[in-house]
């Protein structure tokens, strides 16, 4: 039998899920700058579930794409908020269909018991508050990487 190497550990898609604080963070971090159309926002009430279709900045990817010289990538995803009560929007107008989001943050407001509010805050003041029974948030890859159109890494001015 022979060691594993480095190389035979090749990445695989993000399934993710967090049903505390500190796995949303880690989420967050890893979908800030996902751009997505209005019209690939759901909200299903009867299933108490709130999914977007998000193309993410692969950040855990930044530092070695740096390293290698080739390009940044994006990957489609699905982030799906399930135990969601309510649904309250400000500053998105979903009938504008060609409206483009870009994702800054993700928060959760602890209320009593496990209750609380997510609050999904996007570039130019627009924001989703999501009233949930428990925090429960999954993130996953549904397609493969792909070279980002800008071909630079979102900037937030820091050095």
């Amino acid at each position: 039998m022979t060691d594993a190497r480095f190389d035979d550990g090749r990445e695989a898609p993000l399934n993710l899920g967090a049903f505390e604080q500190d796995d949303l963070q880690v989420i967050a971090s890893l979908v800030q700058d996902a751009v997505l159309p209005v019209t690939e926002v759901t909200w299903r009430p009867s299933e108490r579930r709130f999914a977007l279709l998000i193309n993410r900045f692969r950040w855990e990817d930044k530092v070695a794409a740096e390293r290698r010289g080739r390009p940044y990538e994006r990957v489609q995803s699905v982030l799906v908020i399930d135990q969601v009560l309510g649904v309250a929007s400000q500053g998105i107008d979903r009938k504008e269909r060609d409206l483009i989001l870009s994702l800054l943050s993700i928060a959760y407001e602890p209320a009593e018991d496990e209750a609380g509010h997510l609050l999904l805050t996007f570039a130019g003041d627009g924001a989703f508050r999501l009233k949930v029974d428990a925090l429960e948030v999954t993130l996953r890859d549904v397609t493969r990487p792909y070279k980002a159109l800008s071909g630079a890494a979102p900037d937030h001015g820091t050095p």
